[in-house]
């Protein structure tokens, strides 16, 4: 349920309001907007008296709110969030360039990509140390090795890091990594979504290979309800009929993300097809559509990569991909998009 209260609206009152709800069980979340302020009503709801609530001085609208995912809903947070990356702000109009390799494969090639990706205009690097391989066989990462490296990068650069989290007891490893990655196939690994909550690190959550959208939404009430709200959705493609790609980028999850939730988008082109060659129109296609950022593979040696080589683009090409970024993206914020 939200409540809407009128403009301007007394703090002393607002906080007695806040108070009689609690008296009825409920927990309250407070959003203060520019021209409005919502209370969030979150628990059994049931027996509230809407009427009761509408009679109110202070209060302009009550709803009732279906979905059950309630703090990552835009009803009960109008505005956009803006998610603060070690400095770095995504979100709200903010657009945040995620560039790097699949995995780190050594100290000199994590340095080399990550001093040529920010020299292009990312502003955040990526750099898998625990890789979830589909063979048991393939490379599975360098492990707390590789985090080690991505740290000497961001000494190098200044980057802020990401790199994905596979198991909650690999928590304490990622004590200094800036934003922590939850991948497709742990998008409901429920156990770490409610660890990840109880900290105030900023999550990228991607959405799982043939999860709806309702799905993904509910992983991040996960990790919202712990108290973290510190969260960045990630589409990076599901699974189809189609067989020529690895996955179907669905760029219709932009817009339909922004209308359901306030919380930042991002696209992955590089997992979507899995093809270096559509990186780049499926960059430029999602920053028309009004993506928050892009995450993106980058590799100095992509034949040589240890890891998803095929769709890792060389940082020439990446560059050129971030200066196209730049000239669509007046476009997509001209747009509404």
């Amino acid at each position: 349920m939200v409540v809407v209260l009128k403009n301007p609206a007394h703090p002393a009152e607002v906080r007695s309001l806040v108070s009689w709800l609690e008296g009825m069980g409920l927990d309250i979340h407070v959003t203060v907007g520019r021209e409005t302020t919502i209370l969030g009503l979150v628990g059994d709801t049931s027996m509230v008296d809407i009427d009761l609530i509408q009679a109110l001085d202070i209060v302009e609208e009550v709803k009732r709110i279906q979905e059950p995912y309630k703090k990552a809903n835009r009803k009960f947070h109008t505005e956009d969030t803006v998610v603060d990356v070690s400095g770095v702000p995504v979100g709200g109009g903010h657009f945040a360039l995620i560039a790097g390799p699949c995995s780190v494969e050594s100290e000199e090639q994590i340095i080399r990509v990550a001093q040529a990706v920010k020299a292009s205009g990312a502003n955040l690097l990526r750099g898998g140390a625990f890789k979830p391989r589909t063979s048991p066989y393939a490379f599975q990462g360098l492990g707390a090795e590789g985090l080690k490296l991505l740290l000497e990068a961001k000494k190098a650069t200044g980057l802020p890091i990401v790199s994905e989290i596979m198991d909650l007891t690999q928590l304490p490893l990622f004590e200094d990594v800036d934003l922590l990655q939850v991948g497709a196939r742990n998008m409901q690994n429920f156990d770490l979504l409610r660890e990840l909550g109880r900290t105030q690190k900023p999550v990228l959550l991607k959405r799982g290979l043939s999860s709806t959208l309702q799905e993904l939404l509910m992983s991040a009430e996960y990790i919202m309800a712990g108290g973290n709200e510190n969260v960045i959705l990630c589409e990076r493609g599901i699974r189809t009929f189609e067989t020529y790609t690895r996955n179907t980028l669905d760029l219709s999850a932009i817009p339909s993300l922004k209308a359901l939730t306030h919380l930042p988008v991002i696209v992955d082109p590089s997992h979507a097809t899995g093809i270096a060659r559509m990186v780049p129109p499926l960059a430029l296609a999602a920053t028309a559509a009004g993506t928050d950022g892009l995450i993106i593979e980058v590799h100095n040696d992509p034949p040589h990569a240890l890891c998803d080589g095929p769709q890792s683009i060389t940082p020439a090409q990446f560059d050129e991909v971030a200066a196209g970024i730049r000239q669509v993206l007046p476009y997509a914020y001209r747009y509404g998009a």
